[in-house]
């Protein structure tokens, strides 16, 4: 049986996340791994559904994290793997715990740097890092942009403080978003002409995230050059933490429509919240792609889809199929592993969608289920 036959007959709404598509990912980023000579890490603030963390372990080097939650959950579930993690500021009661688990911490300043260094012990085995702001980036969309006006995230030439780098074994940026090799080239370019004189003295440079590595158009040739220059150059290690390029087109939402009804235009209501279950489509904002439609009007039914919260914005798009839509008709929404489970909610006291893996041999296992508890708990 075709695989979206088989997660169509799931209970909805539900998360399935597609395993093969998670290892075809994960080979294309092992194979950059080796070649680049660089270590790859899970960016667990885009896809941190630990049911497939043993799997991720059989081919990156680690985890990134961006709190303690976050480095917890990758020292619980990922063992023997790499913690780095970064936070634009570390609170005074949760260091101490970083410090046991992590193996790289990154700083977003050099006062916090400071604030913190008297704490650690001459026998720590952590290596300590800032992040630096560059003041380039091509991400046109401004709230993911690091490198914005008065951006609060990294450290600027301007403010950065040589005498102070004793006990810094390296450097980090995060300047890109779902972008090829080509923006990555031209931002080292900017990254070494500013600080590229501090890199010889430096263990380790971390390129951030934002790599669509895997991709099919990617140039992972021109990414493995890159690397390779740097590492040569400076003597350092390089580190790089997409979290998209694991997770990209691995997950599916399936969704069932519960009515449909006319103003001005046809409106069918699904049991899925744009504003609840993949909030990027209205914070980014994107369409998410639908199995077997197009967009409005190009098949010969048209409809707009929206959720079942008060929220008259709660809006997923409009879409056109071959055949009218009925409630009872599943829906299957594409490319929903990363930033969805994540970062949804229960605004109106909206139910969470239940997370399945849809595994290689073709079988479905359910990972998790939520009920009306995990609503009341959060609040």
């Amino acid at each position: 049986m075709d695989k979206i036959e088989i997660i169509k007959k799931l209970p909805t709404p539900c998360y399935v996340i597609d395993e093969q598509a998670l290892i075809n990912n994960l080979e294309i980023l092992h194979g950059v791994e080796e070649k680049a000579g660089c270590h790859i890490l899970l960016a667990q603030k885009a896809f941190s559904s630990y049911c497939t963390y043993p799997l991720i372990a059989e081919y990156l080097s680690g985890t990134t994290a961006s709190g303690l939650f976050e480095a917890k959950l990758a020292s619980e579930e990922m063992k023997d793997r790499q913690i780095h993690v970064f936070s634009p500021a570390y609170k005074d009661e949760e260091f101490d715990q970083l410090i046991d688990i992590c193996d790289h911490i990154v700083f977003n300043s050099f006062s916090q740097w400071k604030h913190f260094r008297n704490r650690i012990s001459k026998d720590c085995s952590v290596q300590f890092g800032l992040r630096i702001n560059p003041g380039y980036s091509e991400i046109e969309t401004e709230i993911y942009n690091p490198c914005a006006a008065n951006s609060r995230l990294g450290i600027t030439l301007e403010n950065f403080e040589p005498d102070e780098l004793e006990g810094i074994s390296g450097l980090h940026f995060h300047t890109m978003c779902e972008q090829g090799a080509d923006t990555l080239e031209r931002t080292l370019e900017v990254v070494e002409k500013k600080f590229g004189k501090y890199l010889y003295n430096m263990k380790w440079l971390n390129f951030g995230g934002g790599h669509h590595i895997s991709k099919p158009d990617y140039d992972t040739d021109k990414l493995i050059s890159l690397v390779k220059k740097i590492r040569e150059k400076y003597d350092v290690e390089v580190f790089l933490e997409p979290g998209e390029a694991v997770a990209i087109n691995a997950g599916f939402l399936v969704t069932t429509v519960l009515d449909v009804t006319r103003n001005g235009m046809e409106l069918a209501i699904v049991d899925t919240s744009a504003a609840c279950h993949m909030p990027d489509v209205l914070e980014m904002p994107y369409r998410p792609f639908i199995i077997s439609s197009e967009t409005a009007g190009v098949l010969p039914y048209t409809y707009r889809l929206g959720g079942p919260t008060c929220l008259a914005g709660d809006i997923i798009g409009d879409y056109s199929f071959s055949k009218p839509l009925s409630p009872g008709d599943r829906l299957v929404f594409t490319d929903m592993a990363m930033y969805s489970i994540v970062k949804n909610n229960t605004f109106n006291g909206m139910p969470l969608p239940a997370i399945w893996l849809l595994k290689a041999d073709g079988s479905t296992k359910l990972i998790k289920e939520f009920g009306y508890e995990d609503f009341k708990r959060r609040l």
